[in-house]
């Protein structure tokens, strides 16, 4: 076996090629694990944080019903259209700066939300925060990866990562609900500053990034520029196609402006010596796979976490509380499917066997709350398709996170992570936009039809709120179909054998798949 070959293999299950081998492993690098798991719990906790917080800020600040989905969509869309951007400036200036400054930013961010006195500053606040999550994440990842360089070290730190990415979403959506119910909703924003100040300065002292890690290649600007326009011009079409239509003449500029620039990105990268993206990591069919179906499962979820909690608060008139206990099934499930089925099988089965029902799995339970009516009982219908979805999700995502790497080359590993982190913000960007317009949609037909048979104003709000509920259920059965789909995607494309069996196309060894049984979890 060739060195290069070796050191392939060993880059695949870390997310990043910048290992220095186990000589030369930091003192302190449990230390440092504390500080870069817990910028990862302030990022989770943000995510579930504000979704449960967003009825209230909504009202407080005057946000539209067509507008809301910025509050969530602002922060995806920058998120997911610099991780690249992000990563690379990570290899450029030093993992560890990286790391510092987009935590001091992120915190910024944050306390400019909290302030948030109209909707232009709350949206602008929430872009900021991505763009300093997209700093922070691809730091987080390439930092373990370059500290902890034994193998069963990085996979336990990997998956204390990984638990901390979990079991923090159910945190941030108890905690959501408290600070929304018992102080206010601006706190949701201010709580994320103690935990940036004290993982910021943890790292500064803790931290001893190796040497010798950075990639000096120059910066491909060009490539930056048309994926990051063409990805805003993307969201902002679907957006605009909730209040305009889709036949709306800016509307179609809109995504044939978004065609041209992605397709212009995708030539760029093929011809600049130093692609921001080399068109390798995507083509491999198995990570190609992979990121496609991770995307638009990804589409199915956002658009269902952001309806359920209208639903709960506003419909069913749960409390902040009460809504984040209710969505505890669906977090459950994701961790009992991630650490007990994915991990647990994914050195056994071909990844592809675990991934297509996994999403099937989730489909059943998305399935199930197309059923949805004003007085549906939570333990007869959500509370089982909560758990499902949950289940099949996480029983997916983590054969598809460590398949994300598969056979990469060490100088493409950590633009490889990022692409994961890419298709799941994008996809939740197009998610939240696509499905709130299909529900929006549905909800202004159905009240039209029914609204002159309702006499009395009591009527009046039932046709309202069934019409909400309408436009809830249409919008499932999309995601229902989006979620097949994707499992038909990961069953087709995929066909690497289960780790530890024989090498298949585009892996660089044998021992990359051994190194499929480190739990990689990106977010």
């Amino acid at each position: 076996m060739s060195q290069t070959a070796s050191t392939a293999g060993k880059s695949v299950g870390s997310g990043s090629g910048f290992g220095t081998g186990p000589g030369a492993a930091d003192a302190n690098r449990w230390k440092a694990l504390v500080f870069i798991a817990l910028a990862q719990l302030m990022v989770v906790l943000d995510a579930t944080i504000v979704n449960i917080a967003l009825p209230s800020a909504q009202q407080d600040l005057g946000i539209s019903d067509g507008n809301r989905q910025w509050v969530v969509t602002a922060y995806a869309l920058a998120f997911g259209g610099l991780l690249l951007f992000g990563g690379r400036i990570a290899d450029l200036w030093g993992r560890k700066r990286a790391f510092v400054l987009g935590l001091g930013g992120f915190a910024a961010a944050s306390a400019l939300g909290g302030a948030a006195t109209n909707e232009a500053m709350m949206f602008g606040a929430r872009a900021l925060q991505g763009v300093f999550g997209a700093l922070l994440a691809p730091a987080a990842l390439s930092l373990l990866a370059v500290m902890f360089t034994d193998g069963k070290e990085r996979a336990k730190a990997f998956g204390i990562y990984g638990a901390i990415a979990g079991g923090g979403g159910a945190v941030g959506l108890i905690l959501g609900g408290f600070l929304t119910e018992y102080m206010d909703w601006r706190w949701t924003f201010f709580v994320n500053i103690p935990f940036a100040v004290v993982a910021a300065a943890g790292a500064y002292f803790v931290i001893r990034e190796p040497a010798g890690g950075r990639n000096r290649s120059p910066l491909d600007i060009p490539g930056v520029v048309l994926s990051t326009v063409g990805l805003v011009a993307l969201v902002y079409g679907f957006t605009r196609a909730e209040s305009e239509g889709w036949s709306d003449s800016l509307t179609i500029g809109m995504f044939v402006a978004s065609a041209v620039l992605l397709a212009a990105f995708v030539a760029v990268e093929a011809k600049v010596k130093a692609p921001l993206l080399p068109l390798r990591v995507i083509t491999e069919r198995n990570r190609g796979g992979v990121y496609l179906s991770l995307g638009l499962a990804i589409i199915a979820m956002f658009g269902l976490f952001l309806f359920l909690t209208y639903y709960l608060q506003v419909v069913k008139g749960y409390s902040p509380v009460k809504t984040g206990f209710a969505f505890l099934p669906m977090i459950a499930g994701m961790i009992t499917g991630s650490t007990q089925i994915g991990t647990r099988l994914m050195t056994r089965v071909p990844p592809r066997l675990l991934m297509g029902p996994g999403f099937l799995v989730a489909a059943l339970g998305m399935l199930l709350l197309t059923q949805l009516e004003i007085d549906t009982s939570y333990a007869a219908v959500l509370l089982p398709g909560m758990l499902l979805l949950g289940l099949g999700m996480g029983t997916a995502f983590m054969p598809a996170m460590s398949l994300s790497t598969l056979g990469v080359e060490p100088r493409d590993s950590g633009v490889a992570s990022a692409m994961v982190n890419t298709s799941q913000q994008v996809g939740g960007a197009i998610g939240t936009a696509l499905l709130n317009t299909i529900a929006a949609s549905a909800t202004t037909s159905y009240i039209a039809d029914h609204i002159g048979g309702a006499t009395s104003r009591s009527q009046q709000q039932l046709v309202q709120l069934q019409g909400q509920v309408q436009g809830y259920t249409s919008a499932i059965w999309f995601a229902v179909g989006i979620l097949v789909a994707a499992a038909a995607i990961a069953v087709t494309f995929i066909n690497a054998g289960r780790p530890g069996g024989t090498a298949v196309a585009g892996s660089a060894d044998a021992s990359a798949e051994e190194e499929l049984a480190v739990p990689v979890v990106v977010h």
